[in-house]
């Protein structure tokens, strides 16, 4: 396997069972790079520990006075340098494909988890979790796989060279056989420690990403209401834990990296004090004892892999354990061998949500009203099935009768597309924002002209950096920051109506454009939708005029079912909800404008700026009174 071979076509189907489970599934995907990284791992180690056996033979030939010997030595000296630097350059390099393969495997595995489960993911492991999962543990897992040969080239190293040193010189290597055990157990019992110490650290790191996600995500309601500082303190106390935590995991591996430099020190004295009085009884020779000695000094490098190993696996194990259990989560009921990509059957007919008693018939416009906006959200995700529908004994969302839970996930993302109330626009050119996959009925000029991208096409075009007059070349940056709130939600309704699902769901799709846009923008859905099943969350008087129904939900369930204007003469709930006004605020003035203004004709209702001005005045209001709850809260909390 080679870095440029990245991505890879399947990452195959992991051992979750465990986290060592895990880690032994990764170690076996990549045997072969592993088996190259440990023959050059014990190639290099084997020059390295022979370049004393050189040394003592040209000290002993200086000795002896023999310069045949010397430059022997000096050509053995020679070529085993040259071996250590091809080995050491080539170890490397395999080492580094190990990282990378290993690392770059299970982020494709968290992606394709990620894709599988949308948004119940964030739903039933925390954000902080996942970006922690996906960056810290999945670096920490390709060490841990990218050490495991280099240890097991040190291990075999360590054996030969003990097996050698007896063999050599008996009276020296027996207490070199002996002392290598004791040093590389010596700090299994500091292990337990900084392995605890080291999962307090990543908790609480998981803990302050987690703060800080949430605090970015909210920044400019926390600005709004004066809440900024309070959440930025609790950050800078969080961070501060995490700084803690961090010194106190290094002082526990400082003290094992000095058990590790001080007991071979021991050793290395305890040989040579031995070895002298060898050489002074005339036991062995000066040259024998500098061979060993050297050897002896060898043996430091493959102890730091054995700590390095201990090491990895300290900070694997749990990174392992998380990864398997963020990869363990699945959607709920799938049929056997369901596969991301098998687009399956494709189910027609009415959707319906037993939960809530939701039904939107298949070919028409539905409009839903729902007071609670979170409340609305995950009805939305639960009709796209992508809710963690069944994990708790809830039924699935049926479309023509079907369960979409029991469907292919492919099957069930292409009957039903979700669009939420904050859509995501990848940055590229338009032409490669509309680039989706669609069943080919709906072009893209007749998406953007029903979602009414005419200005926003204008806007791009000005802003080419190539000056070309062709809106589809032109560049949308990252998330769609150069353009208005507005003109993203109308590009993300283009992009959504260009799939052409059986059903299209959508999630306040107007929310953030003037009411002139989001009356055109309501004839161009129902027009371009004719004959489609679509379900639209708003409150807007303007959409809802124009769905062929109404559902209107209160507590989790549906209240009423009629046309607009007749739900807005008979139910003081709906007329609450979509106003902003209560029963407490009559206006007998409003009422008859109101009644006014349902028998006008759709084009006269529009421009109706009065009837507008008192909604965009309940809608500010009602702003104003959310702010302050929640700055309510905030302040109990701190």
């Amino acid at each position: 396997m080679h870095i440029r071979d990245l991505p890879f076509a399947d990452p195959g189907r992991p051992d979750i069972r465990s986290g060592p489970r895990f880690l032994l599934w990764l170690g076996r995907t990549q045997v072969g790079g592993q088996a190259k990284a440990m023959f050059w791992g014990t190639v290099n180690m084997a020059s390295v520990a022979l370049f004393p056996l050189a040394a003592g033979l040209a000290v002993q030939a200086v000795v002896d006075r023999s310069g045949a010997r010397l430059a022997l030595a000096a050509g053995l000296m020679l070529l085993l340098g040259t071996i250590m630097a091809l080995a050491d350059m080539m170890l490397h390099r395999v080492s580094v494909t190990n990282w990378i393969t290993a690392a770059a495997r299970v982020q494709q595995l968290l992606a394709r988890k990620a894709a599988e489960l949308g948004a119940t993911l964030t739903r039933r492991v925390a954000a902080g979790e996942v970006v922690a999962v996906s960056t810290g543990d999945v670096e920490k897992i390709g060490w841990f796989v990218e050490s495991v040969s280099r240890f097991m080239a040190a291990l075999l190293t360590t054996l030969v060279l003990c097996v050698s040193l007896t063999i050599y010189q008996p009276l020296l290597g027996l207490v070199v056989a002996a002392g290598v055990p004791v040093l590389a157990l010596a700090v299994l019992p500091l292990l337990p420690h900084a392995t605890r110490r080291a999962d307090e650290q990543r908790e609480k790191a998981g803990r302050a990403t987690e703060l800080a996600s949430d605090t970015v995500a909210g920044l400019r309601v926390l600005r709004g209401i004066g809440g900024e500082e309070l959440f930025l303190s609790r950050y800078r106390r969080a961070s501060q834990e995490v700084r803690t935590a961090a010194v106190r995991s290094a002082r526990m591996w400082a003290l094992i990296a000095a058990v590790q430099v001080v007991l071979p020190g021991l050793l290395l004295i305890a040989v040579v004090w031995y070895g002298v009085r060898l050489v002074r009884e005339g036991r062995i020779e000066v040259g024998e004892l500098v061979t060993v000695y050297g050897m002896v000094s060898f043996l430091l490098l493959p102890l730091r892999h054995f700590e390095e190993i201990a090491q990895a696996y300290s900070f694997s194990r749990p990174s392992a354990a998380r990864a398997a259990r963020v990869l363990g989560l699945e959607r709920v009921g799938p049929p056997e061998g369901d596969d991301l990509e098998a687009p399956g059957p494709r189910p027609r007919g009415d959707l319906y949500d037993p939960v809530t008693g939701l039904l939107a018939p298949a070919g028409r416009l539905t409009a839903v009203v729902c007071g609670d906006p979170d409340a609305a959200g995950r009805l939305a995700d639960r009709l796209g099935g992508h809710a963690d529908g069944g994990a708790d004994g809830t039924p699935s969302v049926l479309l023509g009768g079907v369960a979409l839970d029991d469907l292919p996930l492919g099957a069930a993302r292409e009957a039903v597309l979700v669009q939420d109330k904050d859509p995501v626009l990848l940055s590229g050119t338009l032409a490669e924002l509309l680039d989706v996959p669609s069943s080919g009925a709906v072009t893209a000029e007749a998406a953007l002209d029903a979602a009414q991208c005419d200005d926003v096409l204008a806007s791009l075009t000005r802003s080419s950096a190539d000056g070309s007059d062709d809106p589809m070349r032109a560049r949308i940056t990252e998330r769609g920051r150069s353009l208005s709130g507005g003109q993203r939600q109308r590009l993300a309704l283009a992009r959504s109506l260009i799939t052409d699902p059986e059903a299209l769901v959508l999630d306040e799709p107007t929310a953030a454009v003037d009411s002139h846009t989001e009356a055109r923008i309501a004839d161009g859905l129902r027009r371009l939708r004719a004959g489609r099943t679509t379900v639209v969350f708003t409150s807007s008087p303007l959409l809802l005029d124009r769905a062929d129904r109404v559902v209107f939900l209160q507590e989790g369930r549906v209240a009423t079912v009629g046309a607009h204007a007749e739900l807005l003469r008979t139910d003081p709930s709906y007329r609450a909800v979509v106003t902003r006004r209560t029963d407490e605020e009559p206006d007998t003035a409003d009422e008859e404008a109101d009644k006014a203004r349902d028998d006008k004709p759709m084009h006269d209702k529009a421009l109706d700026h009065k009837a507008l001005d008192r909604e965009l005045a309940g809608f500010a209001k009602a702003e104003a009174d959310e702010g302050e709850q929640i700055g309510e809260q905030i302040g109990e909390t701190a």
